[in-house]
């Protein structure tokens, strides 16, 4: 139906112009920018010297500055929205928490944006200090936030705005699993984001409001579902899960917009490097009859505002001496690419692993297990500076060692492929074990097989009883990302062990120049 309503529209458009009552709306969208003011190399990574001067580099608010106000110039009725994850990702953050974030989007005018998981890595205080900072509404609409005293009554789940004479209604959704993703705290319930958004629509649509926007930090496969399963959406700006739609690119997840129960869905990757342009025509009763664009890529050709870049540079005084000094050096491009580590074992995967066991092995440590969300860039060949090693590994994160059986290591490993077809965060990452997965089983269910421990003798079957001594981050160890059999006070833990960025960085400076590999420890039957 959708198609032969965007037939329609250019039949009207090349014959007699739109009809009065036609209503045009560009959605300017941005989602997963994870502090990255500054340009990003192909790698989603720092740029290095010289590099942006090349034209080798992408994104950053600079170029974001030029190319919203030349989509707003475009364009008769506009508005630039946010699927969520400002948060987190570079020294930026580590340094300011969301003060820059603030900053930067209020001088790009934001309309609204959504909570995302990484919005909670600090806890609501920080959440709550962002918002009081920021000019547009924050939004969450499938959570009970009531019990919780730094967002009750200040964190809503929709908004109205008005645009052209005409009432937009926009409605946040974040991941219902945050509590296993983020530090949410114990005073806010997440709910289904198919529930909510239609209880949000259903009140916007009783008081008139024709046109409604969802903007969720669910994930590509989620929107799908969302907009299957309701009715009143109007357009889906999605996050979470670094999507490209595109109608020209090879590399991209689907089209610009998929549409779903006629509901046309987008995003537009992440880190800053595409601006999300969706042009809408809606009818006189606010149906969409026309829905098309194209994710614009922030590349060389998009010209940095100059004022933006200065103001970038003085604020990232404070951290040139950290992430300029050089801490090793590696052969060639170690990959780091979530679309690969989030599925397999993938390059620094194998290389956080063995740093975390390597460092803690004499204490009769023998497996490391870390979650690949935690692994957020590749590594550039070359000399290594610190401030790429916290680009890699942004979150802070310590090491924790503490004692499971091998039937609860199964168990975790089965957590890890259980969402391997969200491409998730949770997809384990090895040291000292290897072993096979099967995706035709069901998830928690026998996905996993052929599970090796190496003491040192040569890997030998896991043996379900036994204890095993294991370091894993002090993310995982207390249940994050779905890691609850690592959680708890009886498994005799250390939560408070080394930096995982120092951990890696001295790991490189051991191993120079570091060659990376694959040895096969995980396998995809």
């Amino acid at each position: 139906m959708f198609a032969r309503f965007l037939t329609s529209a250019a039949i009207l458009a090349v014959s007699a112009g739109m009809a009065a009552a036609e209503y045009t709306l560009t959605i300017l969208h941005t989602n997963d920018f994870h502090s990255r003011f500054e340009p990003v190399s192909k790698y989603d990574s720092g740029c290095r010297d010289g590099d942006n001067e090349a034209g080798k580099c992408f994104g950053g608010s600079a170029r974001l500055v030029t190319a919203i106000a030349d989509a707003r110039a475009r364009s008769t009725n506009s508005i630039l929205v946010d699927g969520g994850d400002q948060f987190q990702g570079s020294l930026f953050y580590t340094y300011y928490k969301g003060k820059l974030a603030a900053e930067m989007m209020n001088a790009l005018a934001y309309d609204a944006m959504t909570v995302g998981n990484h919005e909670f890595d600090d806890g609501p205080k920080v959440l709550r200090g962002f918002m009081d900072a920021v000019n547009f509404p924050v939004l969450m609409s499938n959570a009970d936030v009531s019990a919780e005293p730094e967002l009750a009554g200040v964190l809503q789940k929709s908004t109205v705005i008005e645009k052209g004479g005409e009432k937009i209604g926009l409605i946040g959704l974040t991941p219902q699993d945050t509590d296993e993703l983020a530090s949410p705290g114990k005073n806010i319930t997440f709910s289904d984001p198919a529930t909510a958004v239609q209880a949000e629509v259903d009140r916007l649509t009783a008081q008139g409001v024709t046109k409604i926007i969802v903007l969720s930090h669910s994930g590509y496969v989620q929107d799908q579902r969302i907009a299957a399963e309701t009715t009143g959406i109007d357009v889906i700006v999605g996050g979470h899960s670094n999507t490209l739609l595109s109608n020209v690119s090879d590399r991209a997840a689907g089209p610009y917009p998929t549409v779903v129960n006629d509901v046309p869905i987008v995003q537009a990757y992440a880190y800053g490097r595409f601006l999300g342009e969706l042009n809408v025509t809606f009818d006189d009763a606010g149906q969409v009859i026309s829905a098309v664009g194209e994710p614009l890529i922030m590349d060389a050709t998009v010209t940095e505002d100059a004022a933006t870049v200065a103001r970038i540079g003085e604020m990232a005084k404070p951290l040139e001496e950290i992430r300029n000094k050089v801490i090793g050096k590696v052969a060639s491009k170690v990959e780091g690419d979530r679309s690969i580590c989030r599925v397999q074992e993938c390059q620094v995967g194998n290389l956080v692993a063995d740093a975390m066991l390597d460092r803690v092995r004499d204490q009769g440590v023998t497996i490391a297990i870390t979650n690949s969300g935690g692994v957020r860039a590749s590594i550039e060949p070359g000399e290594v500076t610190m401030g790429e090693v916290l680009t890699v590994l942004p979150f802070q994160n310590t090491l924790s060692t503490f004692e499971i059986t091998g039937a609860g290591l199964v168990a975790a490993l089965e957590n890890g492929v259980s969402q391997v077809e969200e491409v998730k965060g949770r997809f384990p990452q090895v040291a000292g074990l290897s072993f096979a997965f099967d995706l035709s089983q069901p998830a928690n269910a026998g996905r996993v097989s052929d599970v090796m421990v190496d003491h040192g003798d040569g890997p030998t079957p896991i043996d379900l009883d036994r204890t095993y001594l294991v370091v894993t981050n002090n993310y995982v160890r207390n249940g994050g990302d779905g890691y609850k059999m690592f959680a708890g006070d009886d498994r005799n833990a250390y939560d408070f062990g080394p930096d995982l960025a120092d951990v890696m960085a001295e790991y490189l400076a051991d191993h120079m120049p570091y060659q990376p590999y694959l040895d096969g420890r995980i396998v995809q039957k």
